[in-house]
């Protein structure tokens, strides 16, 4: 049987692709006859309310999905940039010093950023003898370097160095596109232990489903002709192009604008959006409820602002694919554009272009055999190629593969230590 421990800084119950993509693997991973120890911490990322049984302890032990659960008290999850920051170095250190007093794995998995998470999970794989695969679900610091969050060239360079290093002493590394590859491998892996895993869905529980639900029910919305964003509503997302365009077609009779989520920029957002009778927040929904949001729409929206050059893929690109929604896709040239056209899954518009999202709104509007097509386009594909089980599977070959050939101390297959 494979033992999987798994690092990470987010799980649920916390809402998000975040928690759910290892949720997920560890689930799958289970059901095909592994054994997982999950090490992360107490929950408290876009959580409304903290649930009673985390309130109050240092330490936790839990049964989810098949998997052990093992929580540990780290620093807190504030609001701003430098409390986040604390908890993405604070709680890797936390989580891999409870993992070193359990008992030996044959892998070490960890998802970053945050980029301390690969450091710990080597240091903690090293410690067993066996392992480590880091997967990499943002390319930090490049993103926030990008979005001129980040451009005091110091702290840019230690960062860079610290990616480095991750990339370097990862025994496997797993991105989710080709464009990704290409940043990995210039910031020091080698390409061969590099494997490209889309980000994942569930294609068994995210399904087409009619449209007049109970959450269109729920919230009043009637027949109207609805286009969601459903996520972070943060920095890289620009959904002032959105609000824009809602502006321009405010007054297109029987459209909505329904924005559902919670971040740091949520608030301005709906600032800008006071007096525009098409325009709706709703908060974060819980992942039961997700797929509701959904099937109740018309279109689904995924933008992020021009400045965005790393290959960024969001990964609710594959859910509303399975969902069989058209996508109305506002970004820049890149990975995520190329596989919205490869899939013919929906209407790509340059990032930032108000004018352009707004007309491609009214042309899905207009055109049911368009939006069916692109419904229909988009299930297909999400079944063939993006699915939970297929993904996870490229996943569990790289593991069983890795540790079958463990014959030599974990981090050396490259001469790298």
């Amino acid at each position: 049987m494979l033992k999987v421990l798994m690092l990470v800084n987010y799980f649920p119950p916390e809402i998000g692709s975040g928690p759910h993509l290892p949720f997920e693997l560890g689930e799958t991973l289970v059901q095909r006859g592994c054994q997982v120890t999950v090490m992360t911490g107490f929950p408290q990322y876009n959580l409304p309310v903290i649930p009673q049984k985390y309130r109050g302890k240092l330490f936790y032990r839990e049964e989810l999905g098949g998997m052990t659960i093992l929580r540990a008290r780290s620093a807190p999850y504030g609001k701003g940039r430098l409390s986040r920051g604390l908890f993405h170095f604070l709680a890797p250190s936390t989580l891999a010093t409870r993992a070193i007093f359990q008992k030996p794995p044959d892998i070490v998995y960890t998802c970053t950023p945050p980029l301390p998470m690969g450091i710990v999970a080597r240091c903690v794989a090293s410690r067993f003898g066996v392992p480590c695969i880091v997967h990499v679900q943002d390319l930090f610091p490049q993103n926030v370097i990008d979005l001129g969050m980040l451009r005091n060239r110091n702290i840019s360079h230690f960062f860079e160095t610290m990616e480095r290093h991750v990339y370097r002493k990862a025994d496997a590394i797993v991105v989710m596109s080709e464009g990704n590859v290409d940043h990995v491998v210039a910031r020091g892996a080698h390409r061969e232990k590099i494997r490209v895993v889309c980000n994942w869905v569930d294609t068994d529980l995210i399904k087409p489903e009619e449209r007049m639900n109970g959450f269109r029910r729920t919230h009043q919305i009637g027949d109207e002709f609805v286009v969601v964003f459903a996520g972070t509503m943060g920095w890289s997302q620009g959904l002032e192009v959105v609000i824009q365009a809602a502006r321009q077609l405010a007054a297109e009779p029987g459209l909505l604008f329904l924005l559902v989520g919670s971040g740091v920029k949520r608030e301005e957002l709906e600032h800008q959006a006071v007096g525009l009778p098409n325009v709706r927040f709703l908060p974060m929904q819980s992942k039961d409820v997700y797929p509701q949001v959904l099937a109740a729409s018309d279109g689904c929206l995924v933008t992020l602002v021009p400045e965005v050059a790393t290959p960024a893929v969001p990964s609710k690109i594959p859910t509303i694919m399975a969902a069989g929604r058209p996508i109305l896709a506002c970004l820049p040239r890149g990975d995520a554009s190329r596989l919205i056209q490869e899939s013919g899954s929906g209407l790509v518009v340059a990032a930032g272009a108000a004018d352009e999202l707004a007309s491609a709104i009214l042309e899905l509007k207009s055109q049911p055999l368009l939006a069916k097509r692109l419904r229909d386009n988009g299930r297909e594909y999400a079944v063939r190629r993006l699915s939970r089980a297929a993904c996870v599977g490229d996943i569990e070959e790289m593991m069983r593969n890795l540790s079958k050939t463990n014959g030599r101390s974990a981090g050396n297959h490259d001469g790298l230590n």
